[in-house]
């Protein structure tokens, strides 16, 4: 019994956090990874936001249609268009309060979409993102903690997660990388850091209905402080990061 009881306690520490550690990534994946249409400065950035990895804990597979929530410049949705193929999709969503802040934010979707047909940009106010097809993923790099800046109106976060809960089908993934800030600092240090405390970001979703199935930890920096603003040229690109995995149940 003592030794079942070994067994079952060591299933939950791997379930909670666990390592992706790929010996070689899906063949999806690589092929996507060695696209010549990748910008060089994306290529650049492979080593420290380690794409392989990502999108192997979060089921990539040719085909897939898949939401990049908040593309930025695009670095993911790049990869993402080719690791789906041409039977799969990329909804590319910006959204419209970012529009403001610069001009590649406004550009990137239709940059994307010209060098990838399965994309297709959508841009709408956070509060109104919606998907015109069920999806098997929805991936955000870096960008949950906007949706409790002080440019969007309070509730964001819980209108986000419910119409990502919505669009995924049954089984589908919410894959959620972001900026750890130090534990109990909630939601106070989103404006001046742009991080966020980890536990409220699995409360909220979780809140939404999805479930929790585990981290990886392979983008985790133990020697950030997080109490730097991410883009502080001390810490910049090398923040300690958590990545969630949630699924909306079957």
């Amino acid at each position: 019994m003592r030794k079942l009881a070994i067994c079952a306690a060591a299933a939950v520490l791997l379930a909670g956090a666990v390592s992706a550690a790929i010996a070689a990534p899906p063949a999806n994946v690589a092929a996507a990874l060695a696209d010549q249409q990748r910008p060089a400065e994306d290529r650049a950035r492979d080593a420290a936001r380690k794409p392989a990895e990502m999108l192997a804990f979060a089921e990539v597979k040719p085909g897939d249609k898949v939401a990049d929530l908040v593309i930025g410049g695009g670095y993911f949705t790049r990869i993402l268009a080719a690791a789906v193929g041409p039977t799969g999709k990329v909804y590319a969503y910006q959204p419209s309060e970012f529009t403001k802040f610069a001009k590649e934010y406004i550009e990137a979707p239709g940059k994307v979409a010209a060098a990838y047909p399965n994309v297709t940009p959508v841009i709408t106010p956070f509060a109104e993102v919606a998907f015109p097809e069920p999806l098997d993923l929805v991936f955000t790099a870096q960008n949950y903690h906007d949706f409790h800046i002080k440019e969007v109106p309070a509730g964001t976060a819980e209108k986000v997660n419910r119409a990502v809960f919505n669009a995924l089908k049954p089984g589908g993934v919410y894959l959620i990388i972001d900026h750890f800030a130090a534990p109990g600092s909630g939601l106070t240090v989103i404006d001046s850091l742009h991080r966020i405390d980890a536990k409220d970001v699995r409360t909220e979703v979780t809140a939404a209905g999805f479930v929790y199935e585990g981290a990886i930890e392979d983008l985790r920096n133990p020697a950030d402080p997080r109490t730097a603003n991410v883009f502080d040229k001390s810490i910049r690109g090398h923040t300690d990061q958590f990545v969630y995995k949630f699924r909306k149940p079957r």
